[in-house]
């Protein structure tokens, strides 16, 4: 059967997010072929061809393999579900996914390093269109490094969302469009308090819908603001970057967050397999299985499991020994 192309993609979208799916970056990607397609002379879904995708995707500037594959396989599955949907009887698709190098592990920060950086955004100058602008960096750095919040969720908080009576946070809209709740000690609990009073000092007609992080008391922070401010810091820091690891990114500080939990529970004596569906739920995942994905091995964490690898080994040699 025929279906207008634009009507399909739109179709398949609001699918998606019925899922619980955002998919924005993905309506992008359709909108860019919708757009080629008009402009080509197709008008329905069923006159799209290997060669026209083929073209589409060869006139779009993605150098790197990775943004390469995202707008593959965002056509692909897209053309998959029109199958599924028997609006096509077979998807055209015949592009293959460019080869990914072998990805590079992300900068753990330590606490020390951790206070350096925060330190270093709390001394950021204000300038004519951003009041407060130290402290206010300063904060979102330490939820992510020290909450593990994702920065899009870190900017994106509202004054109402934290719950000084329980020393709670509620971090809405994350992946997948889910809200958690994610409780936290006394210390993150005054970073938080320390930045309402800012906020309702500044702008005193806020609501509890106002954004926690903002300059100008309406939009909230954008996470490719901070994440600027955050790699000017880094340059300044000197920081030593061993071999195969990336440049520092924003996102590090989660990952960061993540391995300390592990290294701590090394140290404490427990058992991190037990742990690691609570620290999922903590972080916001879908299963244990992309927590994983934060945990790189660092060079303590390698100790401790040597450490209690050694212990084990002992107690296992010396009842075996006759």
């Amino acid at each position: 059967m025929n279906e207008d192309l634009a009507a399909a993609a739109k179709r398949f979208l609001e699918y998606r997010r019925a899922l619980g799916r955002k998919y924005i970056s993905e309506e992008h990607e359709l909108r860019l072929l919708v757009r080629f397609a008009e402009a080509q002379g197709i008008r329905d879904l069923d006159q799209l061809t290997a060669v026209s995708l083929e073209t589409f995707l060869a006139s779009r500037p993605r150098c790197r393999p990775r943004s390469f594959n995202h707008l593959l396989g965002v056509i692909r599955c897209f053309l998959d579900w029109a199958v599924i949907q028997e609006l096509l009887s077979l998807s055209p698709l015949e592009v293959r996914r460019r080869r990914v190098t072998a990805a590079r592990l992300p900068f753990i920060f330590d606490v020390v390093q951790t206070r350096r950086l925060l330190a270093a955004a709390a001394a950021l100058p204000d300038n004519s269109r951003a009041r407060q602008r130290g402290p206010t960096y300063r904060v979102i750095f330490a939820l992510c490094y020290g909450l593990g919040l994702r920065a899009g969720e870190a900017c994106g908080l509202r004054l109402g969302d934290v719950d000084p009576d329980r020393n709670l946070l509620v971090v809405r809209g994350g992946k997948f469009g889910k809200t958690r709740f994610v409780p936290h000690g006394p210390r993150i609990a005054e970073v938080l308090r320390a930045q309402v009073e800012r906020r309702r000092t500044a702008f005193p007609e806020s609501g509890a819908n106002s954004p926690l992080f903002t300059f100008d008391g309406c939009r909230c922070m954008h996470p490719g603001t901070a994440s600027q401010v955050f790699h000017a810091l880094v340059r300044t820091l000197g920081l030593t970057i061993p071999d195969g690891v990336s440049t520092p990114r924003l996102h590090d500080l989660r990952h960061s967050f993540a391995v300390g939990c592990l290294l701590r529970w090394y140290r404490d004596g427990a058992n991190p397999a037990s742990r690691l569906n609570q620290l999922s739920t903590f972080m916001g995942h879908v299963d244990p299985t992309s927590t994983a994905v934060y945990l790189t091995i660092t060079p303590g964490l390698l100790s401790q499991a040597n450490q209690r690898f050694e212990a084990f080994a002992e107690t296992a040699w010396v009842e075996a020994a006759p």
